[in-house]
């Protein structure tokens, strides 16, 4: 169980024993180190090697040549990201007592995390936020498709409680079965205790194939937390977006079919629809906030109370 008195997981001790270690707490520069690290991995259509093969190599290459900082971002988050850690954090957060704040309120409280995190950053995490939104606006989509744009990184706000940076952000990915060997930096799974499980070391672990992605624990970070915080209010299409944004392993390399359904399936051609917009869209350009505001807070209110629980 967590230690109400400091949040903390006594389940792991080699965090619990390093919790108040920077580089443990903040291997990364800023969150957006992850971000720019996949575009790397998955640069913009036109960009990438002219060949399969060579799309491979540079792949490899990538592998052998990723920034410390990131190598050692993931191998936290392979060696604790554990079903116990998972449900413990369900418990925790899920049923979404820490506060109740608006979602503009949450925006800015992700602004000022970037600008103290990363001070030299040109673009605030509100203006990649914003330019997500206008992107997917200028390409005709829905209203509440805008609304992803402009919120799918909320659940950063995990960052207030002061989860280390492995349990926020980081490709996600089902735990309680074989970790597949298409997730990035795979080998870091060696110290994670799961896969010395007889129970979770199977291609199907605790699951049943076909079981759907509702009843399979993906890793904790931000997808998982704001999917839970806005699931009341939004069409199916939004959430499995807002859950599912950081599965690169699922909509991107396609692995783990064997768990999904034909509705799960369906649904990703939505989230595989946004994924571009949340890569590509960030710019010189910067938006004007002031400008944008009305139109995202009447975009809130059209879908959204006016305030969150969190």
């Amino acid at each position: 169980m967590t230690d109400p008195s400091t949040g903390n997981s006594p389940m792991i001790d080699s965090t619990d024993k390093d919790r108040n270690n920077p580089s443990v707490n903040a291997p990364l520069e800023s969150l957006d180190e992850w971000e720019d690290d996949l575009l790397r991995r998955y640069p913009k259509p036109g960009q990438e090697e002219s060949t399969p093969a060579k799309r491979a190599a540079a792949f490899r290459d990538h592998e052998s040549s990723v920034r410390p900082s990131v190598r050692e971002f993931y191998r936290l988050n392979h060696t604790h990201q554990t079903v116990d850690f998972v449900r413990q954090k369900q418990a925790e957060y899920l049923p979404r007592r820490k506060r109740e704040m608006s979602t503009w309120d949450a925006m800015d409280y992700l602004n000022r995390l970037t600008d103290d995190s990363d001070p030299d950053t040109d673009l605030p995490q509100i203006e990649h936020s914003l330019q997500t939104l206008m992107a997917i606006r200028d390409a005709g989509h829905p209203r509440w498709f805008q609304l992803v744009g402009l919120i799918h990184d909320l659940g950063k706000v995990l960052c207030l409680f002061d989860e280390p940076q492995w349990a926020v952000v980081g490709d996600t990915f089902p735990v309680g079965c074989r970790f597949s060997e298409k997730i990035v930096l795979p080998e870091y799974f060696a110290a994670n205790p799961d896969s010395q499980s007889p129970e979770y070391r199977t291609e199907l672990g605790i699951y049943e194939k076909g079981c759907g992605l509702d009843n399979v624990l993906m890793s904790w970070g931000h997808d998982e937390y704001l999917y839970h915080v806005v699931k009341d209010y939004l069409p199916d299409e939004a959430l499995y977006m807002i859950r599912y944004h950081s599965f690169y392993p699922g909509h991107r390399e396609g692995e783990y079919q064997y768990l999904m359904t034909d509705r799960d399936r369906e649904l990703f051609r939505w989230v595989k629809k946004f994924s571009p917009f949340d890569l590509y869209s960030k710019s010189a350009e910067r938006p004007n906030v002031d400008e944008l505001r009305p139109y995202c807070e009447e975009l809130i209110a059209e879908y959204l109370p006016p305030t969150l629980r969190w």
